[in-house]
Formats: C-alpha cells, sequence, structure tokens
C-alpha cells in the first residue's frame, strides 16, 4: 500500500501545522494540493484581485517545487471564485502567464460565497516525474 507523505513549501509549515492540513499531500507518483490563495508574507489576503491570483501561482509554484515538479506537470486544476462572472477574464490572463505550453490541464472553475476573505484560490493534481 502506498504511504501518504505530507509536502510543504519552505517557511510554510507553521501555517500548515496551525491549521492541520498540509500542503500537498504525495501519493505514489501523483501530488495533492491543497487550495492556494494569494495571500501575502503575514497571511492576509491581496486586496487587489489580479495581484491575489499571481500570489496564488506563485504559492501553488512553491508547494509544487517542494515535490520536485513544476506547473508543466499539472493535470488537474480547480479554481474558486467570489465572483466568477467579473472575476474570469483577470483569472484567464494571469493563467495565460503561468501555464506554458500544451497540452493543457483540465479545468474547472467553481463560483463560491465565501473563501475566508479571499476571492480567489487554485488547487491541483500533478503527476510526480520520476525523478521527483
Amino acid at each position: 500500500m502506498t504511504q501518504r507523505q505530507a509536502v510543504f513549501p519552505a517557511g510554510r509549515r507553521a501555517l500548515y501545522e496551525k491549521y492541520k492540513y498540509s500542503a500537498a499531500i504525495r501519493s505514489g507518483d501523483l501530488l495533492f494540493v491543497s487550495g492556494q490563495v494569494g495571500s501575502r508574507e503575514d497571511g492576509t489576503p491581496e486586496p487587489v484581485f489580479e495581484r491575489q491570483v499571481e500570489l496564488a501561482f506563485e504559492n501553488l509554484k512553491a508547494v509544487l517545487e517542494a515535490a520536485g515538479c513544476t506547473l508543466a506537470d499539472v493535470v488537474d486544476v480547480t479554481t474558486f471564485h467570489t465572483d466568477p462572472e467579473a472575476q474570469l477574464e483577470t483569472f484567464l490572463k494571469v493563467r495565460d502567464n503561468h501555464l506554458g505550453e500544451p497540452p493543457y490541464p483540465n479545468i474547472t472553475a467553481v463560483g463560491v460565497n465565501w473563501l475566508a476573505g479571499f476571492d480567489f484560490e487554485i488547487k491541483v493534481i500533478a503527476r510526480i516525474p520520476n525523478d521527483g
């Protein structure tokens, strides 16, 4: 049976211990990344939506890197939006700056009414490279 292994980016373990969840769980050759938000260094939400999405991608990349992955290894993306209609264009612009070349991962966008003070969250599943 495959054991699950917690993955944490540098300098973020205390945040995850406080709330009792892992930044990501490695299981076999898959990495299941918890939802990442656009938080400032002190953990508060970035108020400018475009920058909040950028920070969420930066936080996501840090988690992926801690597991030996990149965005190119992502196979499944779920995004959560507090105002999808107003936010979609900005999200797509930021996403296009990060996702790289085809084939692109599948993406599901979900409208929600609360994200603990944030307006955007992204969670992914990635395949860990053989050397990861």
